[in-house]
C-alpha cells in the first residue's frame, strides 16, 4: 500500500496543474459554467499565447457570488503554493515556452485533444454515478467518434462536427453532487489548488485513468508513464495564455485569488447539475 501511495504522489508531481482540459478555441472563466467553459485556474486556456490584459483577468476572476472554503492549514498550503510557484517559474514555464516555439499551435492542440479523449473513462463513469445518463451517453459517443474518425483522439471531431460539448466531470464533482462539502482547502504539489473532497476524488480518478495502467506489476512507476504525464504537463502550459503570470503580477496576494477562484469554480460546476 505504501508503494502504491508513493507511486500516486510521484505521478501527481508529474501530472501538471489541470485535470480536465479545454481546447484553446474556448473562452474560459470561473463563475460561468456552461459546458465549454471549465478549466483550471493555473491553466486557463485561450486562443493565443501572450499576456492577459486587465480586462481579461477581471473577466476570468469575476464572480457573481462569493464561495468560502475553510483553510485551517493555510501556513502549510502557502508553503506548497510557494514551491509550486517557483517550480512553475524556474522550470515548467521555460520548458513550455520552448515547446511553444518549436511546435506549431495545431500540433499542440491535437496533443491536448488526445489527452482529453484518453480521460473519457473518468467522465463516463462519474456521469453514471451522478445519474446523468445523457452526459454519459454523450461522453461515450464522443470517445468512440474521436477514437476512430478523430484518429485516436488527436482531433476533437465530437465537438467540431457533432456538437458534443466538453465537460468537467470527475469523482470530486460526484461527491459534491451527492451532498459532500469541499472540506478544507488543500494545495497539492504541482497539482495546485484542491480540497479534502477533491483530493479523494483525485485518488479515485487515478484508477479510472487509462494511463495509470502503464505502471509495472512491481508497483514501480513505468518510465513511459512518467514521460507521457510530463508531455501532457508541458503541452498544456504551452497552450496557456500566461494566466497565472497575470495573476502573480496583478494581484496583491495570488494565493487568495487562486484559492477563492478555485472554490467558486468547483461550487459552480456542482450546483449546475444538482
Amino acid at each position: 500500500m505504501k508503494k502504491i501511495l508513493a507511486s500516486i504522489l510521484v505521478t501527481f508531481l508529474l501530472a501538471g496543474c489541470g485535470q480536465q482540459n479545454t481546447r484553446p478555441d474556448q473562452n474560459t472563466g470561473y463563475g460561468t459554467t456552461n459546458n465549454n467553459r471549465h478549466t483550471h485556474i493555473l491553466l486557463a486556456q485561450n486562443d493565443k499565447a501572450g499576456t492577459m490584459s486587465d480586462a481579461e483577468l477581471d473577466a476570468l476572476l469575476g464572480e457573481e457570488e462569493d464561495v468560502e472554503i475553510s483553510d485551517p492549514i493555510e501556513p502549510f498550503n502557502r508553503a506548497i503554493f510557494w514551491f509550486n510557484d517557483k517550480l512553475y517559474i524556474i522550470l515548467l514555464k521555460p520548458i513550455a515556452r520552448g515547446w511553444r516555439y518549436i511546435a506549431p499551435e495545431p500540433i499542440r492542440v491535437s496533443i491536448s485533444d488526445f489527452y482529453y479523449n484518453l480521460k473519457a473513462p473518468i467522465r463516463i463513469v462519474n456521469a453514471v454515478l451522478q445519474g446523468r445518463g445523457k452526459d454519459a451517453y454523450n461522453e461515450t459517443g464522443r470517445f468512440l467518434i474521436n477514437s476512430t474518425v478523430g484518429i485516436a483522439g488527436f482531433h476533437d471531431v465530437g465537438k467540431d462536427h457533432y456538437q458534443l460539448p466538453r465537460q468537467e466531470i470527475d469523482f470530486g464533482t460526484t461527491l459534491g453532487h451527492w451532498g459532500a462539502g469541499p472540506g478544507f482547502y488543500l494545495v497539492l504539489p504541482i497539482l495546485g489548488p484542491s480540497s479534502a473532497r477533491d483530493g479523494i476524488g483525485n485518488l479515485v480518478d487515478f484508477y479510472l485513468d487509462p494511463k495509470t495502467y502503464l505502471i509495472n506489476n512491481d508497483e514501480q512507476i513505468n518510465t513511459n508513464y512518467v514521460a507521457i504525464r510530463a508531455v501532457e504537463t508541458i503541452n498544456e502550459i504551452s497552450i496557456d495564455k500566461d494566466t497565472y503570470d497575470a495573476i502573480r503580477e496583478q494581484s496583491l496576494d495570488p494565493y487568495l485569488v487562486v484559492r477563492d477562484a478555485y472554490a467558486q469554480h468547483r461550487a459552480a460546476i456542482i450546483d449546475e447539475h444538482k
